[in-house]
């Protein structure tokens, strides 16, 4: 076998994770080599339904967020019910103005046939189904991907976006998968059939006559589709209720006596696993292939694409040179804890749904029961909490700012106020001469110093000396209407450090303290690395 050595980053895994990863990958100039064992995209399903308004920003970092967004079925409320009684509805906050609704429901294959569409038009990126990674082998150079039947694969730098199905993978690395599944299962429906009133709200219900004893998940998708996810018990038998006729009484407890069409159907068992390691030398694990949680609050493809935005961007400044390789030290530090993150809140989703213990039931029972009269008692009912962007607060990357500090996890449905960590608010903008319209397009094109008055900085090459893209910018020129100011809670004085992810690296009051905060946001500390400006 020979070895093709053309592209920079091998991504394993063309699925919406590895189609991220490789846009942006280009996005930033990079050469992306595309590969998936599979001989063709298989389109059956919905699976991965529910799109967060912070993900379509993502994917409009690649073009293709907006069509997203157009297409599927937008959904602002969240509804919970404990049998025949609603316990509480709730919407979700946006700490700026941003282009895109909360939650936007659509298709996983939907989505995968748009990002085909802008990796097609993509010169630096190369799709190569049928090739199926059977080996991999690393080197201070490089990673060599052996193929079966194929050449082998030379690159620089691999992710590996395998999906729930990556035990090869994390095997080829020594990776461990530690977790459990949950031993009740869940039959899972995309029914057509006309229910106007439910076609903008996510609603659960707990314990419904139509399911006793366990949950019903109803989410609305384009087409007149609702996909429907039954909690069952873990013997269930899908053909044998299709043969009863029982499944066609399941559903029409819920939509009544009317036509309905089943599109897609399938039973799954959820599982709670995370990677012990996200690097692994010159690969990183992305995705399902590093991270398995229960569908409760939508956390598996929205976490999904922020590990690929985090690995996209600290690559393309490995490989062009602006950051050293230990930056992609702080990938497995990011990322892996907003794996536990997703981990410790789907869990504690999945004992207050699947209670496993005496205590957790009468817990359970006692919260629902209170629930209906004592709105205090609302908060402790779990029905999922939605996705959001995890909060880099202790990351090595952050510089902590003792006049911002993080409160901790906010209510659902609410964001932290802005500061180090916190992913900026996205709001309109101003920038004489540019197209950009909006702040986190601004600060995706590489480190933003925004200053507030008072606060003036030299000319970037003065101000840092990273060789990375760096623009600084008074937030009295670029927010016209003062959205921003209020969105951050801007004060004189400031620098705000902003990461090419659009992620605060740190709010700063003191202009010398500039050069060591980004050094610091690039993975480097100011005593590895003496910046102009930073002392000595």
């Amino acid at each position: 076998m020979t070895t093709t050595t053309d592209r920079k980053v091998a991504v394993i895994g063309n699925g919406p994770v590895g189609q991220t990863t490789a846009l942006l990958l280009a996005r930033w100039g990079v050469p992306v080599l595309l590969l998936d064992g599979r001989p063709e995209r298989d389109l059956v399903g919905s699976k991965a339904i529910c799109q967060q308004r912070d993900v379509l920003d993502v994917w409009e970092a690649v073009g293709a967020g907006r069509r997203i967004a157009t297409e599927g079925v937008t959904w602002t409320t969240a509804r919970t019910f404990h049998r025949d009684r609603e316990l509480f509805a709730y919407s979700m906050a946006d700490p700026g103005r941003s282009a895109f609704p909360p939650f936007v429901n659509i298709s996983q294959a939907r989505t995968e046939e748009i990002l085909d569409e802008r990796i097609a038009a993509e010169p630096l990126i190369d799709v190569r189904w049928g090739h199926r990674v059977t080996g991999i082998a690393q080197d201070d150079d490089g990673v060599t991907l052996t193929v079966e039947g194929r050449d082998d694969v030379r690159a620089d730098y691999a992710v590996a976006c395998a999906g729930a199905r990556g035990d090869d993978i994390r095997r080829m690395l020594g990776v461990g998968f530690g977790g459990h599944s949950f031993d009740d299962r869940f039959l899972i429906c995309d029914i057509r059939a006309d229910m106007p009133g439910w076609a903008q709200e996510r609603r659960f219900y707990f314990d419904p006559e139509w399911n006793p004893g366990r949950q019903v998940l109803i989410h609305p998708c384009p087409g007149s589709t609702f996909r429907i996810d039954w909690q069952v018990p873990g013997d269930y038998d899908l053909a044998a209720e299709e043969a009863s006729g029982a499944l066609d009484a399941r559903i029409r407890a819920i939509i009544g006596d009317q036509p309905y069409e089943i599109v897609w159907k399938s039973v799954y068992r959820f599982h709670s696993r995370v990677a012990d390691r996200m690097r692994v030398g010159r690969v990183l694990l992305a995705g399902d292939c590093a991270h398995l949680v229960s569908p409760f609050g939508a956390r598996g493809l929205n976490s999904g694409v922020g590990d690929a935005e985090n690995a996209a961007w600290k690559l393309a400044f490995v490989l062009h040179g602006w950051a050293g390789e230990e930056l992609l030290e702080s990938y497995h530090d990011e990322r892996h804890a907003a794996a536990l993150e997703n981990i410790a809140v789907t869990t504690a989703t999945m004992d207050f749904l699947v209670p496993q213990t005496d205590e957790q039931h009468h817990r359970r029972r006692s919260v629902l029961e209170a629930a209906a009269t004592d709105p205090a008692a609302r908060a402790d009912v779990d029905s999922g909490r939605l996705a959001e962007p995890f909060w880099y607060v202790d990351s090595p990357l952050t510089t902590p700012a003792s006049a911002r500090p993080f409160a901790g996890r906010p209510p659902r449905g609410e964001v932290p106020p802005a500061g180090p960590g916190i992913l900026a608010p996205d709001v309109p903008v101003s920038v004489t001469g540019s197209s950009c319209g909006r702040f986190r397009e601004l600060a995706r094109d590489g480190v933003l110093l925004l200053t507030t008055d008072g606060a003036d900085l030299d000319p970037p090459g003065d101000t840092v000396d990273t060789g990375a893209p760096v623009r600084i910018l008074r937030l009295a020129d670029i927010d016209v209407t003062g959205v921003l100011a209020e969105a951050l809670n801007a004060r004189p004085g400031e620098v705000w450090v902003i990461r090419p992810d659009a992620y605060v690296a740190a709010v700063l009051t003191d202009a010398a303290e500039v050069p060591t905060a980004v050094n610091r946001a690039l993975g480097q500390r100011a005593a590895e690395r003496i910046l102009p400006g930073a002392g000595t």
